[in-house]
């Protein structure tokens, strides 16, 4: 009971439902393992009781950070404060981090008031996966529960599932009306202040106050789009793999021809450098920055003044010679060998001088970023000398604070630069491709990808040591798909740490991934309430539930939107806890609907008819982890398990249930007459499928571009790992032969099935306009 209890105030699960009708119990093991990485010490009785002891004898004014919603009650913390408690905020500068400061804002001083039953405090049932009575979901002060970030009580452990009140089916309308603040409440900007209370009895407390929007910015009402991982994308001037001209080029295109209004792409965060690189776009180094492998070369300004000529044409020859082999001769992308021929490009064209507006740009890029980015071009400078896994480096260089790092930076201060350059140079051209999607007319523009996690050997797990639970891995429970559960092999965020700090890892994760966005897909986005922790060299079914104050992620993802004008798509797929979808819908965060997976499965499990689909998502017909349309249409997906020795069933077993679910589909189509050609043609089918996507009142139409060629491989097959070439391979048509940007867009096939999709209006919007 006492480690139960030492579980539930930390967010820790001592059992989880993977089905309504079982519960599991975590094994003592585990969570005196999750404990542990969190610095809790339960590895014995008596640890246990001195810890339990001293967590709910501890009492706190306030918890370290605090939500309010604009135009919402205040949280419990804030509004079961004593009457005649003062309350300062000091609001946060309105400068840019790195900019001169001018005069700070005033402080916003009031006297809480006891509170009446027209306003009252928000409700102080969480969102779900946050620890009932977490500090920001409003847990009242000085209680057990506010006293640890991401705390709940005993009776919470199982799963850490609270539940948020369901708001319909998730639609964009506004919330219903509900009581706002107290009359004696002064409303803070939208921000991240710092909040000071004194009570009468002159208890004081500090801490922070994240300040929000109701809602995230909303997409047009109907919009459809492409989605593509840029790597597979080359056209007849990359450098062996897609890039960010490539992508410039495609949503220029999209805008302009078809009347698109976004194209998604995977994460295109900094990869672990490796012989052979991780090639996955979902376990990068740093989710903070990008990565230079997307840089067009040749559109960076300094290009053109490059002296040494001879030595840039041979490069450009071999990496000519790449492309070649990708599209013509069978070869796989291969990652390094396109980052070895543009380390070399780039290592000439840095060494050009900056023009001297060119050189401002620069300079006020670095203020900016600050310690962030010298803390990530550091690590890749030492990378470079040590390997790409700082855990093996010498003892004194896996501190980024010791001197011996200090020393380092300064003997590497010209790869340091080099490295800042490249993130300067890569911004530049993400900045390019968002304004070339306005311009040709995109309401949303570039929807870029934010992995869920990032690998323990990378950067953002050696500058940011103390926010990651350190000997765990992030991944999934046994469920009916995967008996055995899954590893991602993703360290994750401490929920006490992100708390202490304001959430300033993650605010900035959000401010520079949003900077150059027309909207954010957030991969896993289930993760914003819990995760699954795995702890290192177990099985994940030796893994639990780890809570995170899904109140305080939400609101500094809707904080960070609204200050990019940015809209989000969380990825919900997969096991969902009761109330996240609601808790999400009601702060605007899209969600994802996958044709195959929309069933009635609280009726008759048939195909869910057009008009029954949520209205706030993202409707697709597949994603990258899953069979192209061609393939599901045909069967190819089961035929490539079954060679791969994936299947549970026999080949016979599988393609019958296969058969049976197309056919279900299919017989819907027909019935809505959205078939009229009739059985046997795939190309018609797959329009077929797109006509019932754009039936369905989903805001967000998005189409896996090679759809679009007839494409029948998937880009990754989970469950393998060099059994398939996951994350190396360029789109390619019906017969697997690979086609350029050039001839995707020049297809018959693709404006065939544009055409479902195509506005009756004209979509181009004048140069230059902003989306509203």
């Amino acid at each position: 009971m006492g480690l139960s209890r030492l579980a539930a105030l930390h967010g820790v699960a001592t059992s989880y439902s993977p089905s309504p009708d079982v519960t599991v119990s975590v094994p003592d093991d585990t969570v005196i393992a999750v404990l542990a990485a969190l610095g809790v010490d339960a590895g014995t009785p008596a640890d246990v009781r001195k810890c339990l002891a001293a967590a709910e004898s501890r009492s706190r004014l306030l918890p370290p950070t605090v939500v309010v919603w604009a135009g919402e009650p205040l949280p419990s913390a804030l509004a079961g404060l004593p009457p005649g408690s003062t309350v300062t905020v000091e609001p946060e500068p309105s400068d840019p981090p790195g900019h001169p400061a001018g005069r700070p804002p005033a402080p916003l001083s009031m006297r809480a008031r006891a509170a009446s039953p027209a306003t009252g405090a928000r409700a102080a049932a969480p969102a779900p996966g946050a620890p009932v009575g977490s500090p920001a979901a409003g847990a009242p002060a000085g209680s057990p529960a506010a006293d640890t970030p991401g705390t709940a009580p005993a009776e919470a452990a199982e799963g850490a599932e609270g539940a948020v009140p369901p708001r319909g089916d998730g639609a964009a309308d506004a919330p219903a009306a509900a009581p706002g603040p107290p009359a004696w409440w002064i409303p803070p900007p939208h921000g991240v202040h710092r909040l000071h209370v004194r009570t009468p009895d002159n208890r004081r407390a500090t801490a922070t106050l994240v300040a929000a929007p109701p809602r995230v910015p909303q997409p047009p009402e109907r919009t459809h789009g492409f989605l593509v991982q840029l790597y597979s994308l080359l056209s007849a001037r990359s450098w062996g793999m897609g890039d960010l001209g490539d992508l410039t080029d495609l949503a220029t295109w999209a805008g302009r021809s078809v009347g698109s209004g976004f194209v998604q792409v995977n994460p295109l965060h900094a990869a672990v450098p490796g012989k052979p690189t991780d090639p996955s776009p979902y376990r990068p180094s740093s989710r903070r920055f990008p990565d230079p492998v997307h840089l067009r070369v040749e559109s960076i300004p300094e290009y053109g003044h490059v002296r040494d000529r001879a030595t840039l044409d041979d490069l450009r020859q071999d990496a000519a010679a790449l492309s070649e082999a990708v599209l013509n001769k069978g070869a796989l992308i291969d990652r390094d060998a396109v980052w070895e021929l543009k380390r070399q490009a780039l290592e000439l064209v840095v060494r050009v001088p900056l023009t001297p507006g060119r050189r401002a740009d620069y300079c006020d890029f670095l203020a900016e970023q600050g310690q962030a980015l010298e803390d990530h071009a550091l690590w890749c400078a030492l990378a470079e000398v040590h390997g790409p896994d700082w855990r093996t480096w010498p003892e004194a260089l896996r501190d980024p604070r010791s001197a011996g790092t200090a020393r380092a930076r300064s003997e590497l201060l010209d790869r340091v630069d080099f490295h800042c350059r490249l993130a300067w140079l890569t911004a530049g051209q993400l900045a390019a491709a968002q304004r070339a999607a306005e311009d040709a007319g995109m309401s949303v523009g570039v929807v870029h990808d934010l992995a869920v996690g990032v690998h323990p050997a990378g950067a953002d797990t050696w500058s940011q040591q103390e926010a990651f639970a350190h000997g765990m891995s992030v991944g999934a429970p046994p469920d009916a798909f995967n008996e055995r559960g899954q590893d991602w092999g993703l360290p994750p965020w401490r929920p006490d740490t992100l708390a202490a700090t304001g959430y300033a890892a993650y605010r900035g994760l959000l401010r520079g991934l949003l900077a150059h966005a027309g909207a954010l897909r957030i991969d896993h986005v289930m993760g914003l309430f819990r995760l699954w922790w795995v702890p290192e060299g177990r099985p994940p079914t030796d893994g639990t539930y780890v809570a995170y104050d899904a109140e305080a992620m939400l609101a500094v993802l809707v904080l960070e939107a609204h200050r990019a004008r940015t809209a989000v798509v969380g990825e919900d797929l997969g096991t969902v806890a009761p109330g996240v979808r609601e808790a999400l819908a009601r702060r605007g965060v899209l969600g994802t609907s996958v044709l195959w997976f929309e069933r009635d499965w609280e009726g008759d499990g048939r195909p869910l008819a057009p008009e029954k689909w949520r209205r706030d998502c993202l409707a697709t017909a597949t994603t990258h982890d899953l069979p192209s349309t061609a393939a599901r249409l045909t069967g190819d997906h089961v035929t490539l398990r079954h060679r791969l020795g994936l299947l549970t069933r026999s080949l016979e077993e599988e393609l019958t249930a296969d058969l049976t679910d197309t056919a279900e589909w299919l017989a819907l189509l027909a019935r809505l007459r959205m078939l009229p050609e009739g059985d046997g043609d795939e190309e018609a089918a797959v329009r077929a499928v797109h006509r019932f996507l754009l039936r369905t009142p989903a805001r967000m139409t998005g189409v896996w571009l090679p759809d679009t060629v007839g494409d029948r491989r998937p880009q990754n097959l989970p469950g393998t790992w060099d059994q398939y070439p996951n994350w190396r391979l360029p789109i390619a048509d019906p017969e697997g032969h690979p086609v350029t940007l050039e001839e995707i867009t020049a297809s018959p096939r693709l404006h065939a099935l544009m055409e479902v999709l195509r506005p009756r209006k004209p979509h181009t919007a004048p140069p230059g306009e902003r989306r509203p």
